[in-house]
């Protein structure tokens, strides 16, 4: 895999290089990891051989066919060790399918991501339902190494596989109206057994939102698959988002409307929590969460007895990148 260190982060934030090399060492070790063959800048995608008993997500042939053709690997790409496949696929926050990190993955595995369609609509000139096929195949894929940061003070580092949200917004041409990105949740009480629950707190579907720059900003991701397949259920199959420099819960999953608006879409968690939950949810160390510090967390895989605490970081590490999209506004008040 082409690994090229491209977030500018500073030195002092970054695994020292004793690490880095331990890295490699670690994915072989842990994951069998095959290392593509690169034709000038574009690489055929990583392949990770994954524990035999651990179920493979081979998604729709189409997105097969395109995870096993060219793969771009050269930006975003943090220099973390990855965590262990095994953990990425077991411990996950999705409500929908219950309250325990177990839950997705024990109640998600029936959950029907294809055919998809996402529909696209508000201030667009090109607005309609596509089905998600037609919304990825125009675009190559990329892989990206993100460090993913939970609210909940956990934390992952992912190689993800999808697109620029960027590109795909630029499709459909916002207009002048456009100042923020609405994201929604599938809604199917069927498939999603939280969503019929008589003790759940969240109002579905599941809704969230960026700013119009904050969705243009390179960082910014769709995905479609991790670990150089596609995406799990329990993950957020078939298309999640994913912005880094942000607390896990702005992720959202299972996406299935995209809607450009004039005013600041009212998301799931703020409304039900909004002492807790702000709209923006950018990574900060120093400001704590009403019941618990930010300024550490706990980077996965973990124990009792080693619990793998580090010190978190502005922005998640990613202060370059994106502080610059809220100067001048006060981080403790827009949380």
């Amino acid at each position: 895999m082409l690994i090229k260190q491209q977030t500018k982060i500073k030195s002092s934030e970054i695994t020292s290089e004793s690490a880095y090399l331990n890295r490699r060492d670690f994915i072989k070790s842990a994951l069998g990891l095959t290392t593509a063959i690169a034709s000038s800048s574009v690489a055929a995608l990583t392949e990770y051989e994954v524990d035999e008993d651990l179920k493979r997500y081979l998604g729709p042939q189409w997105l097969a066919d395109k995870l096993r053709s060219s793969v771009t690997a050269e930006n975003f790409q943090a220099t973390d060790v990855l965590t262990p496949y095994k953990d990425v696929i077991s411990y996950n926050n999705f409500y929908e399918f219950g309250l325990r990190k177990e839950d997705p993955q024990q109640r998600a595995q029936n959950f029907i991501t294809d055919p998809w369609t996402v529909e696209i609509s508000g201030a667009v000139a090109k607005p309609g339902k596509y089905q998600l096929e037609d919304l990825v195949k125009p675009h190559t894929l990329e892989e990206r190494i993100y460090r993913m940061r939970c609210v909940e003070a956990w934390s992952m580092v992912i190689p993800w596989v999808g697109i620029s949200l960027a590109d795909v917004i630029k499709r459909f041409e916002p207009t002048s109206k456009a100042k923020y990105v609405e994201f929604t949740t599938l809604h199917d009480p069927q498939q999603m057994p939280q969503q019929n629950s008589l003790f759940g707190t969240l109002d579905w579907p599941y809704v969230e939102g960026l700013r119009m720059d904050e969705a243009m900003n390179p960082l910014a991701f769709l995905a479609t698959g991790l670990y150089g397949q596609a995406l799990p259920p329990q993950n957020g199959a078939p298309l999640r988002l994913v912005v880094p420099w942000k607390y896990g819960f702005k992720n959202i999953k299972s996406i299935v409307k995209i809607c450009f608006t004039e005013t600041m879409p009212i998301n799931t968690w703020n409304k039900t929590a909004p002492r807790e939950y702000g709209f923006f949810a950018n990574v900060n160390p120093n400001v704590s969460h009403p019941r618990w510090s930010q300024a550490t967390e706990r980077r996965l895989p973990s124990g009792l007895f080693s619990p793998n605490r580090i010190k978190t970081l502005p922005f998640n590490g990613y202060a370059e990148e994106v502080a610059h999209l809220y100067k001048g506004m006060d981080l403790t008040q827009w949380i």
